[in-house]
Protein backbone atom coordinates (compact mmCIF):
# COMPACT_ATOMS: atom_id res chain seq x y z
CA UNK A 1 0.00 0.00 0.00
CA UNK A 2 1.34 3.47 -0.84
CA UNK A 3 2.35 5.57 2.17
CA UNK A 4 -0.26 8.23 1.48
CA UNK A 5 -3.09 5.65 1.32
CA UNK A 6 -3.51 4.84 4.98
CA UNK A 7 -6.88 3.10 5.08
CA UNK A 8 -7.76 -0.10 3.18
CA UNK A 9 -11.13 1.34 2.13
CA UNK A 10 -9.30 4.22 0.39
CA UNK A 11 -6.85 1.75 -1.13
CA UNK A 12 -9.63 -0.41 -2.55
CA UNK A 13 -11.60 2.58 -3.82
CA UNK A 14 -8.61 4.25 -5.51
CA UNK A 15 -7.49 0.93 -7.00
CA UNK A 16 -10.79 0.92 -8.91
CA UNK A 17 -10.54 4.58 -9.90
CA UNK A 18 -13.60 5.63 -7.90
CA UNK A 19 -14.11 8.90 -6.09
CA UNK A 20 -15.72 8.91 -2.65
CA UNK A 21 -18.98 10.09 -4.27
CA UNK A 22 -18.82 7.24 -6.82
CA UNK A 23 -18.38 4.65 -4.07
CA UNK A 24 -21.30 6.18 -2.15
CA UNK A 25 -23.45 5.99 -5.30
CA UNK A 26 -22.63 2.32 -5.78
CA UNK A 27 -23.48 1.59 -2.14
CA UNK A 28 -26.87 3.25 -2.61
CA UNK A 29 -27.44 1.14 -5.74
CA UNK A 30 -26.54 -2.04 -3.83
CA UNK A 31 -29.05 -1.11 -1.15
CA UNK A 32 -31.75 -0.51 -3.78
CA UNK A 33 -31.13 -3.97 -5.26
CA UNK A 34 -31.95 -5.38 -1.83
CA UNK A 35 -35.08 -3.28 -1.50
CA UNK A 36 -33.37 -1.03 1.06
CA UNK A 37 -32.58 2.68 1.25
CA UNK A 38 -29.11 4.03 2.03
CA UNK A 39 -28.23 7.65 2.72
CA UNK A 40 -24.50 7.12 2.18
CA UNK A 41 -22.73 10.15 0.71
CA UNK A 42 -19.13 11.03 -0.05
CA UNK A 43 -18.80 12.79 3.31
CA UNK A 44 -19.67 9.53 5.08
CA UNK A 45 -17.05 7.64 3.03
CA UNK A 46 -14.48 10.25 4.10
CA UNK A 47 -15.29 9.63 7.78
CA UNK A 48 -14.90 5.87 7.30
CA UNK A 49 -11.53 6.33 5.57
CA UNK A 50 -10.18 8.62 8.28
CA UNK A 51 -11.43 6.49 11.16
CA UNK A 52 -13.85 9.11 12.45
CA UNK A 53 -16.72 6.68 11.97
CA UNK A 54 -17.22 2.97 11.34
CA UNK A 55 -19.81 1.61 8.89
CA UNK A 56 -22.68 -0.28 10.48
CA UNK A 57 -21.87 -3.98 10.77
CA UNK A 58 -25.35 -5.24 9.85
CA UNK A 59 -26.25 -2.83 7.03
CA UNK A 60 -23.39 -0.76 5.56
CA UNK A 61 -20.58 -3.34 5.70
CA UNK A 62 -22.52 -6.01 3.74
CA UNK A 63 -23.29 -3.37 1.09
CA UNK A 64 -19.62 -2.36 0.84
CA UNK A 65 -18.66 -6.03 0.49
CA UNK A 66 -21.20 -6.46 -2.31
CA UNK A 67 -19.88 -3.40 -4.17
CA UNK A 68 -16.31 -4.72 -4.03
CA UNK A 69 -17.30 -8.32 -4.79
CA UNK A 70 -16.00 -9.70 -1.49
CA UNK A 71 -17.48 -12.79 0.14
CA UNK A 72 -19.58 -11.70 3.14
CA UNK A 73 -17.98 -14.51 5.18
CA UNK A 74 -14.85 -12.34 5.39
CA UNK A 75 -16.87 -9.48 6.90
CA UNK A 76 -18.23 -11.60 9.73
CA UNK A 77 -14.97 -13.47 10.22
CA UNK A 78 -12.39 -10.68 10.32
CA UNK A 79 -14.24 -7.52 11.30
CA UNK A 80 -13.75 -3.98 10.05
CA UNK A 81 -11.52 -3.05 8.27
CA UNK A 82 -9.47 -6.27 8.14
CA UNK A 83 -11.66 -7.93 5.50
CA UNK A 84 -10.91 -5.22 2.93
CA UNK A 85 -8.20 -5.62 0.26
CA UNK A 86 -4.98 -3.72 0.77
CA UNK A 87 -4.65 -4.32 4.51
CA UNK A 88 -0.86 -4.68 4.46
CA UNK A 89 -0.13 -3.23 7.89
CA UNK A 90 0.96 -6.02 10.21
CA UNK A 91 -0.94 -6.31 13.49
CA UNK A 92 1.15 -5.16 16.47
CA UNK A 93 2.37 -7.93 18.75
CA UNK A 94 0.28 -8.60 21.84
CA UNK A 95 -2.09 -11.18 23.33
CA UNK A 96 -5.18 -9.58 21.82
CA UNK A 97 -3.87 -9.99 18.26
CA UNK A 98 -2.70 -13.62 18.37
CA UNK A 99 -6.10 -15.10 17.54
CA UNK A 100 -7.09 -12.36 15.02
CA UNK A 101 -3.83 -12.96 13.14
CA UNK A 102 -4.73 -16.66 12.90
CA UNK A 103 -8.27 -15.91 11.69
CA UNK A 104 -6.92 -13.45 9.13
CA UNK A 105 -4.48 -16.05 7.79
CA UNK A 106 -7.12 -18.77 7.61
CA UNK A 107 -9.40 -16.37 5.75
CA UNK A 108 -6.86 -16.07 2.90
CA UNK A 109 -7.66 -19.66 1.99
CA UNK A 110 -11.32 -18.71 1.48
CA UNK A 111 -10.88 -15.46 -0.41
CA UNK A 112 -7.63 -15.31 -2.37
CA UNK A 113 -8.43 -11.96 -3.99
CA UNK A 114 -8.78 -9.94 -0.84
CA UNK A 115 -5.21 -9.86 0.41
CA UNK A 116 -1.89 -8.45 -0.76
CA UNK A 117 1.55 -9.28 0.62
CA UNK A 118 3.01 -7.18 3.42
CA UNK A 119 5.58 -4.63 2.36
CA UNK A 120 9.18 -5.16 3.46
CA UNK A 121 8.88 -1.98 5.53
CA UNK A 122 5.89 -3.37 7.43
CA UNK A 123 7.77 -6.61 8.09
CA UNK A 124 10.92 -4.82 9.22
CA UNK A 125 8.84 -2.78 11.68
CA UNK A 126 7.26 -5.97 13.01
CA UNK A 127 10.71 -7.57 13.35
CA UNK A 128 11.91 -4.55 15.32
CA UNK A 129 8.92 -4.77 17.66
CA UNK A 130 9.60 -8.48 18.17
CA UNK A 131 13.25 -7.75 18.95
CA UNK A 132 12.61 -5.10 21.61
CA UNK A 133 9.48 -6.47 23.29
CA UNK A 134 9.50 -9.39 25.67
CA UNK A 135 6.24 -11.40 25.86
CA UNK A 136 6.05 -10.86 29.62
CA UNK A 137 5.53 -7.13 29.11
CA UNK A 138 2.03 -7.72 27.78
CA UNK A 139 -0.76 -7.91 30.40
CA UNK A 140 -2.58 -11.23 30.39
CA UNK A 141 -5.99 -12.11 31.77
CA UNK A 142 -6.07 -14.84 34.40
CA UNK A 143 -7.66 -17.91 32.88
CA UNK A 144 -8.67 -21.24 34.33
CA UNK A 145 -10.47 -23.80 32.60
CA UNK A 146 -11.77 -26.64 30.72
CA UNK A 147 -9.34 -27.26 27.83
CA UNK A 148 -7.91 -30.45 29.32
CA UNK A 149 -4.36 -31.69 28.93
CA UNK A 150 -5.43 -34.91 27.20
CA UNK A 151 -7.01 -32.94 24.34
CA UNK A 152 -3.93 -30.73 24.00
CA UNK A 153 -1.63 -33.77 23.86
CA UNK A 154 -3.74 -35.26 21.06
CA UNK A 155 -3.71 -31.97 19.14
CA UNK A 156 0.06 -31.69 19.55
CA UNK A 157 0.69 -35.27 18.44
CA UNK A 158 -1.54 -35.01 15.38
CA UNK A 159 -0.21 -31.53 14.56
CA UNK A 160 3.41 -32.65 14.76
CA UNK A 161 2.71 -35.53 12.37
CA UNK A 162 0.89 -33.23 9.93
CA UNK A 163 3.81 -30.80 9.94
CA UNK A 164 6.20 -33.69 9.26
CA UNK A 165 4.12 -34.84 6.29
CA UNK A 166 3.44 -31.35 4.94
CA UNK A 167 6.24 -31.27 2.37
CA UNK A 168 5.95 -34.56 0.52
CA UNK A 169 2.22 -35.17 1.12
CA UNK A 170 1.13 -31.65 0.27
CA UNK A 171 -1.98 -32.64 -1.67
CA UNK A 172 -3.27 -34.69 1.29
CA UNK A 173 -2.19 -32.46 4.18
CA UNK A 174 -3.09 -28.97 2.94
CA UNK A 175 -6.70 -29.03 4.12
CA UNK A 176 -5.93 -31.13 7.19
CA UNK A 177 -3.37 -28.59 8.39
CA UNK A 178 -5.81 -25.71 7.91
CA UNK A 179 -8.61 -27.53 9.73
CA UNK A 180 -6.29 -28.50 12.57
CA UNK A 181 -5.17 -24.88 12.90
CA UNK A 182 -8.80 -23.71 12.82
CA UNK A 183 -9.58 -26.03 15.76
CA UNK A 184 -6.62 -24.69 17.74
CA UNK A 185 -7.68 -21.12 16.91
CA UNK A 186 -11.17 -21.73 18.30
CA UNK A 187 -9.70 -23.13 21.51
CA UNK A 188 -7.40 -20.10 21.87
CA UNK A 189 -10.26 -17.68 21.20
CA UNK A 190 -13.06 -19.32 23.15
CA UNK A 191 -11.55 -21.88 25.52
CA UNK A 192 -10.59 -21.54 29.15
CA UNK A 193 -7.18 -22.85 30.08
CA UNK A 194 -4.27 -22.63 32.46
CA UNK A 195 -1.16 -20.58 31.56
CA UNK A 196 0.74 -23.80 30.78
CA UNK A 197 -1.95 -24.96 28.35
CA UNK A 198 -2.10 -21.46 26.86
CA UNK A 199 1.61 -21.61 26.01
CA UNK A 200 1.23 -25.05 24.40
CA UNK A 201 -1.74 -23.95 22.28
CA UNK A 202 0.06 -20.86 20.99
CA UNK A 203 3.20 -22.89 20.25
CA UNK A 204 1.18 -25.42 18.28
CA UNK A 205 -0.62 -22.62 16.40
CA UNK A 206 2.76 -21.12 15.47
CA UNK A 207 4.14 -24.42 14.15
CA UNK A 208 0.99 -25.21 12.14
CA UNK A 209 0.91 -21.68 10.69
CA UNK A 210 4.58 -21.94 9.73
CA UNK A 211 4.00 -25.23 7.90
CA UNK A 212 1.00 -23.83 6.01
CA UNK A 213 3.01 -20.73 5.10
CA UNK A 214 5.68 -22.88 3.46
CA UNK A 215 3.05 -24.73 1.46
CA UNK A 216 1.66 -21.43 0.15
CA UNK A 217 5.18 -20.20 -0.53
CA UNK A 218 5.92 -23.31 -2.59
CA UNK A 219 2.78 -22.57 -4.62
CA UNK A 220 3.91 -18.94 -5.10
CA UNK A 221 0.91 -17.65 -3.14
CA UNK A 222 3.11 -15.12 -1.42
CA UNK A 223 0.41 -12.95 0.14
CA UNK A 224 -1.16 -15.97 1.84
CA UNK A 225 2.26 -17.26 2.93
CA UNK A 226 3.15 -13.96 4.58
CA UNK A 227 -0.19 -13.92 6.44
CA UNK A 228 0.49 -17.34 7.94
CA UNK A 229 4.07 -16.42 8.89
CA UNK A 230 2.67 -13.24 10.44
CA UNK A 231 0.23 -15.33 12.50
CA UNK A 232 2.99 -17.78 13.41
CA UNK A 233 5.16 -14.94 14.72
CA UNK A 234 2.35 -13.58 16.89
CA UNK A 235 1.74 -16.95 18.49
CA UNK A 236 5.40 -17.87 18.93
CA UNK A 237 5.87 -14.53 20.69
CA UNK A 238 2.95 -15.02 23.05
CA UNK A 239 4.28 -18.52 23.83
CA UNK A 240 7.72 -17.03 24.63
CA UNK A 241 9.29 -19.27 21.95
CA UNK A 242 12.14 -16.93 21.12
CA UNK A 243 14.05 -19.18 18.70
CA UNK A 244 10.86 -20.17 16.89
CA UNK A 245 10.01 -16.49 16.45
CA UNK A 246 13.49 -15.81 15.07
CA UNK A 247 13.06 -18.71 12.65
CA UNK A 248 9.72 -17.36 11.44
CA UNK A 249 11.27 -13.95 10.85
CA UNK A 250 14.00 -15.67 8.83
CA UNK A 251 11.28 -17.40 6.77
CA UNK A 252 9.82 -13.98 5.97
CA UNK A 253 13.31 -12.78 5.08
CA UNK A 254 13.80 -15.78 2.80
CA UNK A 255 10.53 -14.92 1.06
CA UNK A 256 11.71 -11.34 0.49
CA UNK A 257 14.96 -12.67 -0.94
CA UNK A 258 12.94 -14.89 -3.28
CA UNK A 259 10.97 -11.80 -4.33
CA UNK A 260 14.29 -10.04 -5.10
CA UNK A 261 14.12 -7.76 -2.06
CA UNK A 262 17.47 -8.76 -0.56
CA UNK A 263 17.81 -5.46 1.29
CA UNK A 264 14.50 -6.07 3.07
CA UNK A 265 15.65 -9.58 3.99
CA UNK A 266 18.86 -8.23 5.53
CA UNK A 267 16.89 -5.68 7.58
CA UNK A 268 14.69 -8.39 9.10
CA UNK A 269 17.60 -10.73 9.86
CA UNK A 270 19.53 -7.97 11.60
CA UNK A 271 16.76 -7.92 14.22
CA UNK A 272 16.41 -11.70 14.46
CA UNK A 273 19.99 -12.99 14.61
CA UNK A 274 21.21 -11.31 17.84
CA UNK A 275 18.28 -12.77 19.78
CA UNK A 276 18.55 -16.34 18.47
CA UNK A 277 19.64 -18.72 21.21
CA UNK A 278 20.24 -22.27 19.91
CA UNK A 279 23.39 -22.55 17.75
CA UNK A 280 21.64 -24.55 15.00
CA UNK A 281 18.96 -21.87 14.71
CA UNK A 282 21.60 -19.16 14.69
CA UNK A 283 23.53 -21.02 11.96
CA UNK A 284 20.45 -21.15 9.73
CA UNK A 285 19.79 -17.43 10.17
CA UNK A 286 23.39 -16.53 9.38
CA UNK A 287 23.19 -18.71 6.25
CA UNK A 288 20.08 -16.90 5.05
CA UNK A 289 21.78 -13.61 5.84
CA UNK A 290 24.72 -14.70 3.67
CA UNK A 291 22.35 -15.51 0.79
CA UNK A 292 20.84 -12.02 0.96
CA UNK A 293 24.25 -10.34 1.17
CA UNK A 294 25.50 -12.35 -1.81
CA UNK A 295 22.48 -11.23 -3.83
CA UNK A 296 23.49 -7.65 -3.00
CA UNK A 297 27.07 -8.36 -4.14
CA UNK A 298 28.50 -7.65 -0.67
CA UNK A 299 31.42 -10.08 -0.72
CA UNK A 300 33.07 -9.36 2.64
CA UNK A 301 29.89 -9.29 4.77
CA UNK A 302 28.63 -12.42 2.97
CA UNK A 303 31.79 -14.38 3.78
CA UNK A 304 31.65 -13.24 7.42
CA UNK A 305 28.05 -14.46 7.61
CA UNK A 306 29.08 -17.84 6.12
CA UNK A 307 31.88 -18.14 8.68
CA UNK A 308 29.42 -17.34 11.47
CA UNK A 309 26.99 -19.96 10.13
CA UNK A 310 29.71 -22.64 10.09
CA UNK A 311 30.95 -21.72 13.56
CA UNK A 312 27.44 -21.83 15.02
CA UNK A 313 26.65 -25.17 13.37
CA UNK A 314 29.73 -26.73 14.92
CA UNK A 315 29.09 -25.27 18.39
CA UNK A 316 28.14 -27.84 21.06
CA UNK A 317 24.73 -27.65 22.72
CA UNK A 318 23.16 -29.54 25.59
CA UNK A 319 19.72 -29.15 24.04
CA UNK A 320 18.53 -30.68 20.76
CA UNK A 321 17.89 -28.30 17.88
CA UNK A 322 14.33 -26.93 17.72
CA UNK A 323 12.11 -29.04 15.48
CA UNK A 324 11.64 -26.25 12.93
CA UNK A 325 15.37 -26.24 12.14
CA UNK A 326 16.44 -29.74 13.20
CA UNK A 327 17.07 -30.59 9.53
CA UNK A 328 19.79 -27.94 9.25
CA UNK A 329 23.19 -29.55 8.70
CA UNK A 330 26.42 -29.56 6.74
CA UNK A 331 24.56 -30.37 3.51
CA UNK A 332 22.63 -27.10 3.72
CA UNK A 333 25.70 -25.13 4.74
CA UNK A 334 27.71 -26.48 1.81
CA UNK A 335 25.06 -26.09 -0.90
CA UNK A 336 23.87 -22.64 0.17
CA UNK A 337 27.47 -21.49 0.56
CA UNK A 338 27.96 -22.63 -3.03
CA UNK A 339 24.96 -20.61 -4.13
CA UNK A 340 26.41 -17.55 -2.37
CA UNK A 341 29.78 -17.97 -4.11
CA UNK A 342 28.04 -18.43 -7.46
CA UNK A 343 26.30 -15.08 -6.96
CA UNK A 344 29.67 -13.55 -6.11
CA UNK A 345 31.28 -14.96 -9.27
CA UNK A 346 33.37 -17.71 -7.59
CA UNK A 347 31.77 -20.47 -9.66
CA UNK A 348 34.44 -23.18 -9.56
CA UNK A 349 34.36 -23.32 -5.77
CA UNK A 350 30.60 -22.88 -5.91
CA UNK A 351 30.19 -26.12 -7.91
CA UNK A 352 32.43 -28.00 -5.50
CA UNK A 353 30.34 -26.90 -2.53
CA UNK A 354 27.03 -27.64 -4.26
CA UNK A 355 28.23 -31.13 -5.21
CA UNK A 356 29.28 -31.67 -1.61
CA UNK A 357 25.94 -30.48 -0.25
CA UNK A 358 23.87 -32.60 -2.65
CA UNK A 359 25.96 -35.70 -1.80
CA UNK A 360 25.40 -35.16 1.94
CA UNK A 361 21.61 -34.79 1.71
CA UNK A 362 19.62 -37.75 3.07
CA UNK A 363 17.08 -39.39 0.77
CA UNK A 364 14.24 -38.03 2.91
CA UNK A 365 14.98 -34.46 1.77
CA UNK A 366 14.02 -34.85 -1.85
CA UNK A 367 12.56 -31.35 -2.22
CA UNK A 368 15.76 -29.76 -0.97
CA UNK A 369 17.74 -31.91 -3.40
CA UNK A 370 15.58 -30.65 -6.29
CA UNK A 371 16.17 -27.02 -5.20
CA UNK A 372 19.93 -27.54 -4.93
CA UNK A 373 20.05 -29.21 -8.36
CA UNK A 374 18.29 -26.18 -9.83
CA UNK A 375 20.83 -23.88 -8.18
CA UNK A 376 23.53 -25.91 -9.86
CA UNK A 377 21.79 -25.81 -13.25
CA UNK A 378 21.53 -22.01 -13.01
CA UNK A 379 25.26 -21.80 -12.28
CA UNK A 380 26.14 -24.07 -15.22
CA UNK A 381 24.11 -21.76 -17.46
CA UNK A 382 26.03 -18.73 -16.20
CA UNK A 383 29.25 -20.60 -17.07
CA UNK A 384 28.00 -21.41 -20.58
CA UNK A 385 27.95 -25.16 -19.87
CA UNK A 386 24.56 -25.65 -21.45
CA UNK A 387 24.56 -29.47 -21.74
CA UNK A 388 25.43 -29.88 -18.07
CA UNK A 389 22.78 -27.29 -17.19
CA UNK A 390 20.11 -29.18 -19.17
CA UNK A 391 21.10 -32.53 -17.66
CA UNK A 392 21.03 -31.15 -14.11
CA UNK A 393 17.75 -29.29 -14.65
CA UNK A 394 16.19 -32.47 -16.06
CA UNK A 395 17.20 -34.41 -12.95
CA UNK A 396 15.65 -31.70 -10.80
CA UNK A 397 12.46 -31.67 -12.87
CA UNK A 398 12.07 -35.45 -12.65
CA UNK A 399 12.46 -35.31 -8.87
CA UNK A 400 10.19 -32.29 -8.42
CA UNK A 401 7.41 -33.92 -10.47
CA UNK A 402 7.74 -37.16 -8.53
CA UNK A 403 7.30 -35.51 -5.14
CA UNK A 404 4.83 -32.81 -6.32
CA UNK A 405 7.06 -29.81 -5.53
CA UNK A 406 5.53 -26.91 -7.54
CA UNK A 407 8.10 -24.31 -6.45
CA UNK A 408 10.93 -26.45 -7.80
CA UNK A 409 9.08 -26.98 -11.08
CA UNK A 410 8.58 -23.22 -11.38
CA UNK A 411 12.28 -22.61 -10.72
CA UNK A 412 13.11 -24.86 -13.68
CA UNK A 413 10.51 -23.12 -15.85
CA UNK A 414 12.30 -19.85 -15.04
CA UNK A 415 15.38 -21.22 -16.85
CA UNK A 416 13.46 -21.57 -20.12
CA UNK A 417 14.28 -18.11 -21.61
CA UNK A 418 18.00 -18.68 -21.03
CA UNK A 419 17.86 -22.21 -22.45
CA UNK A 420 15.79 -21.36 -25.54
CA UNK A 421 18.70 -20.01 -27.69
CA UNK A 422 20.36 -23.42 -27.29
CA UNK A 423 17.37 -25.45 -28.45
CA UNK A 424 19.53 -27.61 -30.72
CA UNK A 425 22.04 -28.50 -28.00
CA UNK A 426 21.90 -32.09 -26.74
CA UNK A 427 19.36 -32.45 -23.93
CA UNK A 428 18.03 -28.93 -24.21
CA UNK A 429 15.41 -29.63 -26.86
CA UNK A 430 13.83 -32.44 -24.85
CA UNK A 431 13.83 -30.37 -21.66
CA UNK A 432 12.25 -27.38 -23.43
CA UNK A 433 9.58 -29.62 -24.94
CA UNK A 434 8.70 -30.93 -21.48
CA UNK A 435 8.57 -27.45 -20.02
CA UNK A 436 6.33 -26.12 -22.79
CA UNK A 437 4.02 -29.10 -22.45
CA UNK A 438 3.44 -28.22 -18.79
CA UNK A 439 3.64 -24.43 -19.22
Amino acid sequence: MDDEIRHPLAYTRIERGWSQEELARRIRQAAARRGLRSGTRGSRISKWETGRATPDEDESQPLIAEVFGIDYAAVAHLGWPHWLPGQDKALPLGPHNAAPSLREALMTSLDRRSFIAYTSGALAALAHQWAVTEPGRFPRPTVRGDVDTELVIWLETAGTELVRLATERRQHTHRLLAEHLATVTVLISEGRYTPAVEQRLHTLAALLSQAIAWQHFDERRHAAASRFWHAALHNAHIAAQRDLGAGILSDLAYQLLWLTDARGAVAILEHAIPRTQHPTARSLLHLRQARALAALGEDGPCRRALTAAEKALQAPSCDPAPTWCSWMGMADLAADSGRCLADLGQRRRAHQLMDEGIALLPATRAKTRAVFLTYQAETYLRDGEVELAAETATRSLDLANRINAPRCVTMIHDLEPTLSPYAHTAGVDELLERLRATG
